[in-house]
């Protein structure tokens, strides 16, 4: 198989035709002007071709598009996306649960206020619903019910520096929180317990925590269970929580941390996900 010329012999060969077509035009019979600007035009196109062909392309792929208010919707998920009986409901972006209102003991922790102050997060994002701070650009909320048991997702645009802050946080918990106690306004102790939970192998970046806080509700002894997970997609990320009374909901929120994270790549890359996803 023959190797192409290298790029100092593509422009000796182009130089030569160049002055070919020069030495033809100064011979020709009329001599005339427009002969030679024929002959010089000509001999132009030829040197940049050779030019075109000696650098390199160094052109990037096309970055991906802004979320906006409308992709940030459309990239949610929906029920055909989770399996289960799960009903959507409207009012999502106002769920609160007061089990996890409390402050942390500080005397649970060896470095005191520092790991404290992790925990206090902790609880103050579940509750909040903004676990990752607050959103840089658009965002959007919705929910889902089955029993007692809720599933929540938002997708949102951040920045990338506290988006990755963010993330490793997160992955901390588990380490610096473990288990510690919280009080409630009453003066009630619950038990908070934060372990690893894994995530799909989806987006750019994932982290994935389970939190369950013991303590009474209305003189009841009660459970809450939660599993959390984090999907980033360049600057963008979607949150999924899901959990309750009844126990945690581990695999519904893999299947929409997945489903999600499909839907936002699918928003980014200016294309409208699918009403249905695909079935096996």
């Amino acid at each position: 198989m023959s190797r192409r010329p290298t790029h100092p012999v593509r422009l000796f060969a182009s130089t030569l035709a160049a002055g070919a077509l020069l030495t033809t035009a100064a011979c020709s019979d009329d001599g005339g002007p427009s002969a030679a600007d024929t002959a010089a035009e000509r001999a132009g196109s030829a040197s940049a071709a050779a030019r075109e062909a000696a650098e390199p392309v160094t052109g990037t792929s096309p970055s991906p598009a802004a979320l906006t208010e409308a992709g940030a919707k459309a990239a949610l998920i929906t029920e055909g996306d989770i399996e289960d009986q799960w009903n959507q409901v409207p009012d999502a972006g106002k769920w609160r649960d007061t089990m996890l209102v409390g402050k942390v003991d500080v005397a649970d922790f060896l470095t005191a206020k520092s790991q404290a102050a992790d925990c206090q997060r902790l609880l103050d994002g579940l509750y909040t619903e903004d676990l990752l701070g607050k959103p840089s650009g658009p965002s959007a909320v919705t929910g889902f019910e089955q029993g007692e048991s809720r599933l929540l997702e938002q997708v949102a645009a951040y920045d990338r520096g506290k988006l990755d802050d963010a993330l490793k946080w997160l992955g901390s918990l588990p380490d610096a929180c473990d288990q510690f106690t919280a009080t409630d306004s009453s003066g009630g102790k619950r038990t908070v317990q934060v372990t690893e939970s894994s995530v799909p192998d989806v987006g750019d970046a994932r982290q994935g925590v389970h939190v369950s806080v013991r303590g009474t509700s209305a003189g009841t002894p009660t459970t809450l269970t939660l599993d959390v997970a984090v999907v980033r997609v360049g600057t963008d990320a979607l949150t999924v929580t899901g959990g309750g009374l009844s126990g945690g909901e581990t695999d519904a929120v893999h299947q929409a941390a997945q489903q999600g994270t499909e839907r936002l790549q699918t928003v980014l890359a200016g294309r409208t996900p699918s009403p249905h996803p695909p079935t096996d």
